[in-house]
């Protein structure tokens, strides 16, 4: 899928009618290898058409962004990429809809699938994400919950690979807090990829091991070491692999890619003090950086808290690169917006 292919005649002159669906982007788990491969290699085409495109394919359509947490790359990629193709776009703070008075989503979901034609949801309960796009009958996308950030994963595979070729048999070392959202992403992505992903964490901060087993990863054990106990798993046949230790040091060895996210996320805030002092030393810096491969990159899906989950030094060195994953942001949810319309099928109401 390239990013002008999607602008078949078929698009240039239809706008889909309300009562369409198409699929949806909820979960990493959901998708496909052969799905995830082609938005990636959509996103380097939508960013290399970027201002030249010939088509402006939703044209005549209006998105919805709604959006119960606070937000800067996302909601500036998305508004601006939307406008790019075409749409108009409304941003609703769920706070300023009835949604945040106790209106089930259900019902506001059908109010809008009558109204928009597509809607990006960022919100904290994955289930609304999934019950939204089950009532609206139109494309809905994860823009972030407490349990997933497909759309962010995506951009760091794609910027990754725009740097160091395939991510197939790479290593990718994930450092903090890795039972939130941006980890769990990563665990799927791991198993559909095939690439091998340590999570270096506390044991209380590691992912649980029904997340691995919803993944696909098997073989899983547990194996006592001097620094803790490692556990990991494998998928026969794709390559994917998985690591969870205590031991920075030894997640970080050889790495192909370091990656960090804040230790406190949106809606944690009232164990600050707490994770702070569980997850104090689990940061990328100039140390650890020596310890991966020669050629690894440095990653951080911001906003970035200096001095903790990395310190200044080590991420002013890696700026272009976190930058660049920034502007991603863009270009990848544009091929996954063409991804989705690429996808559309008609259905009934719910």
């Amino acid at each position: 899928m390239s990013g002008e292919s999607f602008c078949t005649s078929r698009f240039r002159a239809y706008t889909p009618p309300f009562g369409l669906t198409m699929k949806h982007l909820l979960s990493l788990e959901q998708l496909s290898r052969a799905d995830m491969e082609a938005i990636l290699v959509a996103s380097a085409e939508m960013k290399h058409a970027r201002g030249r495109h010939a088509c402006l394919p939703l044209v005549g359509q209006t998105w919805a962004l709604i959006f119960a947490k606070s937000s800067t790359r996302t909601r500036v990629s998305f508004e601006v990429g939307l406008r790019e193709l075409g749409a108009n776009v409304i941003f609703l703070n769920s706070t300023d809809i009835q949604l945040g008075r106790g209106e089930p989503i259900k019902d506001t979901a059908r109010v809008l699938g009558r109204m928009v034609h597509g809607v990006v949801f960022r919100t904290f309960a994955q289930a609304d994400v999934v019950e939204f796009a089950r009532y609206a009958g139109i494309p809905t996308i994860n823009a972030l919950t407490d349990e997933e950030h497909p759309c962010q994963i995506l951009t760091d595979i794609f910027t990754f690979q725009e740097r160091r070729g395939p991510i197939q048999g790479k290593v990718v070392t994930f450092v903090g807090d890795g039972a939130c959202n941006v980890p769990a992403s990563w665990v799927f992505a791991a198993a559909k990829l095939g690439f091998e992903l340590r999570i270096a964490a506390p044991k209380a901060f590691q992912p649980p091991m029904s997340l691995l087993e919803r993944a696909g990863f098997t073989h899983v054990h547990a194996q006592p070491t001097p620094t803790g106990e490692v556990i990991t798993g494998s998928i026969a046949g794709k390559g994917g692999k998985i690591v969870l230790t205590a031991d920075l040091q030894a997640a970080a060895k050889g790495a192909h890619l370091l990656y960090t996210d804040v230790w406190i996320s949106m809606g944690k805030e009232a164990e600050a003090a707490e994770r702070i002092h569980a997850l104090a030393g689990y940061q990328i810096n100039a140390a650890l950086v020596k310890l991966a491969a020669p050629d690894a990159l440095v990653m951080h899906c911001l906003p970035a808290y200096r001095g903790k989950e990395i310190d200044e030094t080590t991420f002013e060195a890696n700026a272009p690169t976190i930058f660049d994953e920034a502007e991603n942001r863009l270009h990848t949810q544009k091929a996954i917006i063409a991804w989705l319309m690429q996808q559309s099928a008609p259905t009934s109401r719910a």
